[in-house]
């Protein structure tokens, strides 16, 4: 059984994942923010098209490549920068490539006959997202149905893709748990997986100074962690709970404190007291392009008899604007999917928690980290799916 388990390839691994959303590398950010909210994926791959290469000088799988991956929350991290906070509109318009990642190698096209030990061997090294051809295509009626309106293409090379992340490989070696034992019911602090490099801001400080920190938990698919003055662990600001929201939340981020943001971007929507310290506060800095997308988008009451009560500020409103009233998926609230609710509560466990205990827990929460901490909620680091995969890689390696 475990020698039969090291034959696995990863399109074991493919079977029944969806075609991916696709996103032309010539898109703009505002194409990539329209994408992003009328697909209920949270990421929606790039891809770089040379169409002017025949086969004869290029093989047919390198006429398109994906160069990468883009969420809501490169979008929202991209408009609280100064520059664009000025002017949001002109912003929308740079090319797609401004919110791409520009750390190498997160994305990778592997084969379908990729070994599983050789893609987890990717994983480690700091491949996000695997991209593997589909082997059985779909009929384009088919596809059609599948992926409504998400895209500006799926199709690539006469072949359909889809990708395998950190939490595909995981959920599979679940799936066989039983075969490493002893070692899931280890403790993480035996196991030694526990991490102390976390990323932690304190409840007061103003959410902004968090932006960074939060750019940075994104490309490690971690989070940022929300602290009291003695260390102890309130809640977090999320990339997989920003993900969820709309671009509003720039404006949140410009002008509330860390301990605020976590309210604000809490499921159900935002208060209304904080959504009027937002508009306040947008106004005392003057950023006027800021404030009419903000209550565009909005769908808080107040900031819609704001708008309705002043006939000044729906004139000064440009025609314009990029940004729409949200639909389908941002129709609930103004931060918030209809499709998924997610909290800032922060999800943890204890040091002597045992790996397979975590492992369930963060499948069953959708994120690839789980916080660790002590009996009085001081932080004690932080357990990923990645400090995960390493155990079982080598105890994969004694099965070969």
């Amino acid at each position: 059984m475990a020698v039969s388990f090291l034959r696995y390839e990863v399109s074991d691994l493919c079977l029944a994942k969806p075609a991916l959303r696709s996103l032309s590398a010539s898109a703009t950010v505002a194409d990539a923010l329209e994408a992003l909210k009328t697909c209920e994926e949270n990421f929606i791959s790039v891809w770089d098209c040379n169409h002017s290469k025949t086969t004869r000088s290029l093989e047919a799988g390198q006429l398109c490549r994906c160069v990468g991956k883009v969420c809501m929350v490169d979008v929202i991290c991209y408009l609280c920068k100064d520059d664009n906070l000025v002017s949001p509109s002109a912003a929308l318009k740079a090319p797609v490539s401004a919110i791409l990642s520009k750390i190498p190698g997160q994305v990778m096209h592997v084969e379908p006959s990729c070994s599983l030990l050789a893609a987890i061997d990717l994983i480690l090294q700091g491949v996000q997202n695997l991209v593997v051809p589909i082997r059985t295509r779909l009929s384009s009626s088919s596809r059609r149905k599948q992926h409504p309106k998400c895209t500006t293409t799926t199709f690539h090379n006469g072949q359909e893709f889809c990708w395998l992340t950190q939490e595909d490989v995981v959920r599979f070696l679940l799936s066989s748990i039983g075969l490493f034992s002893p070692i899931p019911a280890f403790s993480i602090d035996s196991l030694g997986i526990i991490s102390t490099d976390i990323l932690a801001i304190n409840y007061h400080s103003s959410a902004n100074s968090a932006l960074q920190l939060i750019s940075q938990s994104l490309s490690q698919q971690t989070s940022v962690a929300v602290v009291d003055s003695e260390g102890v662990l309130i809640g977090e600001i999320s990339p997989f709970t920003l993900a969820c929201c709309d671009e509003s939340v720039a404006a949140a981020i410009t002008t509330l404190s860390a301990g605020d943001l976590m309210s604000y971007i809490d499921c159900g929507g935002p208060p209304e007291h904080l959504v009027r310290v937002v508009m306040e506060r947008l106004k005392e800095r003057k950023l006027q392009g800021v404030l009419e997308n903000y209550t565009l988008t909005s769908s808080s009451s107040y900031a819609h008899s704001l708008m309705s009560s002043s006939s000044d500020e729906e004139s000064s409103v440009s025609p314009n604007t990029t940004l729409q009233p949200r639909s389908g998926r941002y129709s609930r609230s103004s931060s918030y999917s209809a499709r998924m609710v997610r909290r800032a509560e922060a999800i943890v466990c204890h040091p002597k928690s045992s790996l397979v205990a975590v492992m369930i827990q963060a499948i069953a929460h959708r994120v690839n980290y789980v916080w660790v901490i002590e009996d009085d909620c001081s932080l004690v680091g932080i357990v990923t799916f990645s400090g995960m995969l390493k155990v079982f890689r080598e105890h994969l390696e004694t099965m070969a």
